[in-house]
């Protein structure tokens, strides 16, 4: 059965007055251009064991998590009426997600691409957040919607997360989810398909964003509402035709993103004349399961069909990931739950055959899209809920499941999120976070890592980036910090938990016409890593805020030096720390 009004309607009447609507200027910041070239070496792949792995075939595990606005009339990141916007992307990446999974609907992409003003007041407290107003005062006019968007999309790459995008709806509304398909009376499929093309190109030199959710939760059953179905035909409403459709479009335009493919609600179990004509019936709740003509599963979870209708994207197979959905009793009472369920019990009634056997299988590799719930004894009595996300969070560490929980937010109706209810967006849920916590990439010493190899995961020094993992550098981040503009919410608990095991590669401290000078130390740690690197890049990029000291810019200006501090005195250090070149300066 659906999730019952999963995203719940925000309570934001107190902060309407903090908000002002943009009335029909663009600014021009909407038609420059993506990220610069540089940004191409963190692009992922799958493997022929079912892995997702990156450019030098090294395995990832992406564990995020989802923060929803930009499909609703937020127009942006719900709770950035209360909350600074950059500094919650700070502390997600602090915490350890690595992943941001970003709800939109087809009409904001669409208006973004056609240079619309926005049609609803974004919701933004520029008080909070005065570098969100067109002039960078408190009070004033928020910027542009997709203005905001890229300046998040900045701060997710300074903190080494990467961001997917997952077309939540076709239409911008807040109960969106709850039409079952990716097309509905306003926006066709070939605008569905548009909207993804085009955000697949405007970004195809960013690897920020590394992949494309292409539609939440395909699902219906057959009651005349609308039904997602999953076999070889070309039918309008076959999810695997649309799948496959929009794959290769997007795959003609940016052959480097990932593309999460979900499943749908039901399938036919295709015995006695059961067929996708067979009469819809209440399948978790329908007394002879003799009768039920369906497989049934949550909204975006039923990948039955893989079976005999695996997704086919030809040449770009190795961009394929499916993406189910999972949740426990207190989103709905499915028939899995009533018993005394364990892991054994639910692959055997539900998970196997749903979605776990493509990775038991090594069919592909998953990325649980949505999971989550509450966990206090208030909303959780029984505790069946905070079991059930145990069993699946240990299976899913188990597995190597990639996941992106849901959610950040504050006010997810029958979910709760990561920031804790009721504390006007000020506050984490802490409790939560530390049942979460296990299953976020990290390192035996507790060091968070990043998908990107040059940038370390966040900014409190307890991340390292994947180069230094894959190096043996697991030194903790000594990237500069940001004070929040707003009172910063609780910080996390998680700390390294003993000093890295591995110590940091050295140089020589000095050369013949060097002085003091060490060659690559940016950051004037004494020692030469990937953390100088992403010193010297993020200087380059942002000079005002990652300013270097004199010693770490004469430092820098390793390649050639001379020269001035450039993007190859990054790279001379990156080269130097995998050992193809045996000192530094490079001359």
């Amino acid at each position: 059965m659906a999730k019952i009004f999963k995203r719940a309607a925000s309570t934001i009447a107190a902060s309407l007055m903090l908000c002002t609507v943009v009335t029909g200027s663009i600014s021009k910041e909407t038609v420059t251009t993506a990220a610069p070239d540089e940004y191409h070496d963190d692009w992922l792949h799958v493997n022929e064991n079912a892995e997702i792995v990156d450019m030098y075939g090294n395995p990832v595990w992406l564990t995020g998590c989802n923060w929803f606005g930009y499909n609703v009339t937020t127009q942006c990141f719900d709770g950035v009426w209360s909350l600074n916007m950059h500094d919650a992307l700070n502390q997600i990446a602090d915490h350890g997600f690595n992943l941001l999974r970003v709800p939109m609907s087809t009409q904001i992409l669409l208006q973004w691409k056609n240079q619309e003003p926005d049609p609803y007041m974004v919701k933004i407290n520029t008080y909070s957040n005065p570098e969100l107003s067109v002039d960078g005062v408190e009070g004033s006019e928020p910027k542009y919607s997709f203005d905001i968007w890229n300046m998040a999309v900045d701060w997710c790459r300074e903190n080494g997360i990467k961001i997917m995008i997952d077309i939540h709806c076709a239409t911008t509304a807040s109960n969106g989810h709850q039409y079952p398909l990716w097309y509905d009376s306003n926006y066709s499929d070939e605008d569905w398909i548009e909207a993804l093309t085009w955000v697949a190109d405007y970004y195809k030199d960013d690897d920020t964003l590394i992949a494309l959710d292409l539609k939440n939760e395909p699902h219906g059953k057959n009651d005349g509402q609308g039904m997602a179905i999953w076999d070889d035909s070309t039918a309008d409403n076959n999810w695997k035709y649309a799948a496959e459709r929009a794959s290769a479009a997007i795959m003609e335009v940016n052959p480097n993103l990932l593309l999460m493919v979900e499943g749908i609600e039901v399938y036919p179990k295709f015995e006695n004349g059961k067929d996708w004509n067979s009469p819809a019936v209440d399948y978790a709740h329908y007394d002879d399961p003799s009768a039920q003509a369906f497989h049934g599963a949550w909204w975006g979870g039923n990948f039955r069909g893989v079976r005999d209708y695996p997704v086919d994207l030809g040449e770009h197979q190795s961009q394929l990931v499916y993406s189910p959905h999972d949740y426990g009793p207190l989103v709905w009472e499915q028939e899995w739950f009533k018993k005394d369920f364990t892991r054994e019990t639910l692959l055997e009634d539900y998970w196997y055959d749903t979605w776990a056997f493509l990775v038991e299988e090594k069919i592909s590799p998953l990325l649980m899209g949505e999971w989550g719930g509450f966990l206090d004894a208030e909303h959780d009595p029984t505790g069946d809920n905070r079991k059930w996300m145990g069993l699946l969070r240990d299976y899913m560490i188990e597995k190597r499941i990639h996941h992106t929980f849901w959610c950040f937010n504050e006010n997810s109706g029958d979910t709760g999120g990561l920031i804790a209810g009721s504390t006007n967006w000020t506050e984490w849920d802490m409790e939560k976070y530390e049942f979460v916590e296990p299953s976020l990439w990290q390192t035996d010493d507790g060091l968070f890592i990043s998908l990107d190899h040059k940038i370390p995961l966040g900014q409190n020094g307890t991340g390292i980036s994947l180069s230094d993992y894959y190096s043996g550098n697991t030194q903790p981040s000594t990237k500069p910090s940001t004070e929040p503009t707003t009172a910063p919410t609780t910080a996390p608990t998680t700390e390294p938990k003993t000093e890295p095991t591995t110590a940091p590669t050295t140089v020589p401290t000095t050369t013949p016409d060097s002085g003091d000078v060490v060659y690559g130390d940016a950051n004037c740690d004494g020692v030469v890593t990937i953390a100088d690197a992403a010193a010297i890049y993020q200087a380059i990029g942002n000079s005002d805020k990652y300013s270097l000291s004199e010693k770490g810019t004469v430092n820098a200006d390793c390649f050639e030096p001379g020269s001035g501090l450039t993007v190859a005195d990054g790279i001379a250090i990156q080269k130097f720390d995998a050992k193809l070149i045996d000192a530094l300066p490079e001359k």
